[in-house]
Parts: C-alpha cells; structure tokens; sequence
C-alpha cells in the first residue's frame, strides 16, 4: 500500500470528528423514522455538545434541502453554546452570491473565534439539475472568490458564472488568517482539479483501501501539478463494542426493521443520489459477502438506507483502532465519523476509542488560528 505524505505539524495525530444530523439521518433502526430523533435544534445541537464533552476536535453540520436544517444559521447558533470544538459547516457553492457567502463566512469564524471549518459541496438545488462540469466550474469561481475576499482589499473576477469589478472587501475579513481549512470530497476528475488546486483536506467515503488509495494517488497527482500537498479524511459510520460478536450483534439490529425498498426512497430523495460518489458505495455494496461486509470490519448495510457514505466500520475497540491506524498509515488523518442513535454512538466510541487516539484540530495545525487564540492541547495517550 503506498503511503501518501501529508504536511503539516503533529503528523502521529488525526482530527477525530463527529456528525449532528441535521438532514434528519438519525434513527435507532435504519428507515423507521423517530420523532424523538428528528431534525430539530434541540436534538442536533445535543448531539454537537455530547461530541464536544467526548473530546471530538471537529463535527460535520451537512446541508440537505428535503430534511434539514439550515447550516449556516445552525452553526451561528452553537457558537455560544460551545468552547472547543470546531464546527465543519457545509457550503453548497451557488447557493448564495459568493461576495455575500465570504462575509457571512468572516463574520461566523468571528463569532467561533477561528472554531470553524467548511465542506465545499457543489451539490444540484432543488427543483433544477445541472451538468457535472459545470456545477465543478461554479464551485471553483465561489472559492476563488471567497480567497480573494478572505485576503485582499478588492475583488476582480472575470468568470463563466460571475463577474466582479473591483468591488471593495471592506472589513469582513475572517478570524483566520486566509479564511478557514476548506474540507471537499469529489471523484470525478472536475471535483480532484478543483480540489488538488484550492482545497486542504480531501474527504472520501469508505471503499475498499485498494479503492481509497487509488482516490488518494489521483487527487496528489493534481495538487502536485500546482506544488500543493494535501491532508487526507475518511468519512465513516462506527459500531464500537467491547467484542466483535457484539458489535456485529447491534450491525444486524439497527437494520432488522428495514424494507429495502423504503430504504431506496431514501436514498432517492438525496440531492447526490447520482453521484459518481454514490455509485460507488453501491458498488461496495455488490462486492459485499453475505453479510454485507466489504472487508472484515466494513460493513456496508448503512447504505441500504442511505445515499452518501454508506459503511461502517464494526468490531471490538481494538480492532476499529486498528483499522484507523491502518488508514493513518496510508497517509489520512481526518476521520468523521458517526452512529446510530448518533448521541449513544458518539458516547460509545468516545469512551471506547477516542481515549487511546493521539489528536489534532487541523486548522491548529495548519497556523491558521491567530497566536492569541490557545491551541486546544493533544489529547493524552497512546494505544496500549
């Protein structure tokens, strides 16, 4: 397996992550909806505060328009309610005019003191569908401008989707120096130029590591095209018991109440349901034995409920700790994980794994929070 370098400080340690469900992607069984675990304020932001009293660095806020929550306005309302953790907020590039986007992008990090960090998603709007180039070619006009309004006093633009003439930046520059990490995960080769180029952090879904590699050699050929390095992330699911058995146990149950075909509407409604992304975590699913495990600890049953990242790894803490330290051997040292019920999963691998993870917050690492700001320390303790 070829190790793919990474850049920067504290290359032992990953940023371990969490996710607050806002896209109404929480159940206690797979495809049986819970008002309990509904989309709301009230229960996701419960689910960010219990990951930041785990000692997670970082938590995924997702954008989806059928079942969710807006981001933005969600992040802004945990800023107070939170002290360490950063908050990865996902941007839909074209959603909002790109000017208004980066100071509505300062003003959060102001208010997060540097705490925040964006998913760039390039995702279709509701009610319309576009070619796949060119949705690519609007999210990279976005964060080509967002930079120049991050770093300059003016903004001059000459692009297919839009055009700026000196328009003034003002204040509204973000507490990061240079705005903060953006996080992108793409396969098609729009998505690795668009990344390789502008992004810090490439996200993947899991596959087999074969498949992971291969994504991870393709998107450095890229960014060394434009002398850049990048980190890379896995976004997984998580069933962490104190032995296997058990963890397979509760994989075979949060699935027993799923009709297959309510879990193909749910992953119909998903505005990436056809994403090259998608199509290969259905492709896991294929090569799956019949238990549904791609590999000896990935599962692949998620994703008969749900588009997007649709496996899990199961099995004992150690054996889930080895599996992240393969996958920091192969040069990732972003993980976002999550579970279901998200607030009982993240109690569980928090208590279990996280204790035994040496981590980092990567804008920390990256010099991006102002010297003012007190890095959150590493977290104590290595694997025994």
């Amino acid at each position: 397996m070829t190790i793919v370098p990474v850049t920067s400080a504290d290359l032992d340690a990953a940023e371990v992550s969490w996710f607050s469900a806002l896209c109404s992607d929480d159940y206690e069984y797979l495809g049986v909806p819970n008002g309990d675990l509904r989309s709301s304020w009230e229960h996701c932001s419960a689910i960010l505060k219990e990951a930041e009293d785990q000692g997670f660095r970082n938590i995924l806020c997702p954008s989806s328009y059928q079942v969710g929550q807006d981001t933005l306005t969600f992040v802004a309302g945990c800023a107070p309610i939170t002290e360490t953790i950063n908050m990865l907020a996902a941007i839909r590039c074209g959603e909002m005019q790109p000017i208004m986007l980066a100071r509505t992008v300062a003003t959060l990090d102001h208010m997060l003191r540097g705490r925040l960090t964006l998913n760039v998603i390039s995702s279709d709007f509701p009610g319309q569908k576009e070619d796949s180039a060119y949705r690519y070619r609007r999210s990279r006009e976005v964060v080509e401008i967002l930079k120049q309004a991050w770093t300059r006093d003016e903004i001059t633009y000459d692009g297919e989707v839009y055009q700026f003439d000196k328009v003034p930046t003002g204040p509204a520059k973000p507490y990061q120096t240079g705005g903060p990490l953006l996080y992108f995960g793409g396969y098609s080769p729009d998505a690795l130029e668009l990344c390789g180029q502008h992004c810090d952090v490439y996200l993947m879904w899991p596959e087999p590591k074969e498949q992971l590699a291969e994504r991870m050699k393709a998107v450095n050929a890229v960014a060394e095209r434009y002398n850049r390095t990048l980190d890379y992330g896995l976004r997984v699911h998580v069933i962490v018991r104190d032995t296997e058995q058990e963890a397979r146990d509760y994989a075979d149950h949060i699935v027993s109440r799923l009709d297959d075909e309510y879990g193909k509407i749910i992953r119909d409604r998903a505005h990436d349901s056809i994403s090259l992304g998608v199509a290969h975590q259905a492709k896991a699913r294929e090569l799956a034995d019949k238990y549904g495990y791609v590999e000896p600890h990935l599962w692949t049953g998620v994703g008969r409920a749900r588009s997007g990242c649709g496996a899990a790894l199961v099995g004992s803490t150690d054996q889930v700790l080895s599996e992240l330290e393969s996958y920091q051997k192969m040069g990732m040292r972003a993980f976002i994980l999550s579970g279901y019920p998200h607030i009982d999963e993240c109690k569980s691998f928090g208590t279990r794994v996280l204790p035994q993870m040496k981590t980092v917050s990567l804008p920390h690492a990256y010099g991006r929070v102002p010297s003012e700001l007190p890095a959150t320390p590493l977290a104590a303790g290595a694997r025994t």
